[in-house]
């Protein structure tokens, strides 16, 4: 590696660490996945910059997903995002597209009285019951996501259908002859909780992209309601859309 060589109409007026960055992301360009990076005094000299500069420029590469650093290991180029296109399916099914293998670890599965929340959404009367599912989500081993979904009942016999990995589209289609036909989607940012934190390996703070969920039946019945967090690092989401 050279010294930073970002050109000056581009470079000019930009904090030092920015054009550190810049002049970063154009040289992982060039790495394959996993690579790693040289020790940071080595990778400040090539820069021309200094450890500070340095480690703010990793720091907001490693947010972004760019790169992945270990402690006491090193620094290492990302595997590419996780691109996940909303349709009308589950995570499983959405997941599946990419040809990853997805897993999931039922956290806990209850029947419990619907909180004010989950009523409004779900559209229940004061003293309604709902199914409650909370999922760690995998890819390729890894986890990405944790996921509280709220189905409206009956659903007899749930709890024991419900393997760890399953679409809930699916079991809800092919057990109980419900689908979903109709979503919307709210999508945010958020910050890892101290738990979400523990579950999804990362520091507590770490961006996550949080999708909230409405679900509903070809009557317009709202039938789930779902709350999925998702580590900012590692997906982008796609929407897609034609005009009718």
């Amino acid at each position: 590696m050279q010294a930073m060589t970002v050109p000056g109409a581009e470079g000019a007026g930009l904090p030092r660490y920015f054009r550190a960055k810049l002049e970063l992301q154009q040289r992982i360009g060039e790495l394959a996945e996993g690579a790693s990076l040289p020790a940071e005094r080595q990778l400040a000299e090539q820069l021309g910059v200094s450890r500070t500069t340095l480690r703010k420029a990793l720091a907001e590469l490693s947010a972004e997903g760019v790169l992945r650093r270990e402690h006491g290991s090193g620094t290492y180029v990302a595997p590419p995002k996780v691109v996940r296109v909303r349709q009308l399916t589950s995570s499983t099914e959405d997941f599946g597209v990419s040809g990853l293998t997805v897993g999931a670890e039922v956290l806990s599965s209850e029947h419990r009285l619907a909180d004010a929340d989950v009523r409004q959404h779900l559209e229940l009367e004061r003293g309604a019951r709902v199914y409650r599912v909370m999922r760690l989500r995998t890819v390729d081993g890894e986890p990405l996501a944790v996921e509280i979904a709220h189905l409206r009942g009956p659903l007899r016999g749930f709890a024991e259908r419900l393997q760890g990995g399953d679409s809930l589209y699916e079991l809800l289609r092919t057990a109980y002859g419900r689908e979903v036909a109709e979503v919307e989607d709210v999508v945010e940012t958020a910050l890892a909780t101290p738990a979400e934190a523990e579950l999804l390996r990362v520091t507590t703070g770490h961006p996550l992209l949080m999708i909230h969920r409405q679900g509903r039946d070809a009557d317009g019945v709202a039938i789930e309601w779902t709350r999925c967090v998702y580590r900012g690092d590692r997906f982008k989401f796609v929407a897609r859309a034609r005009r009718s």
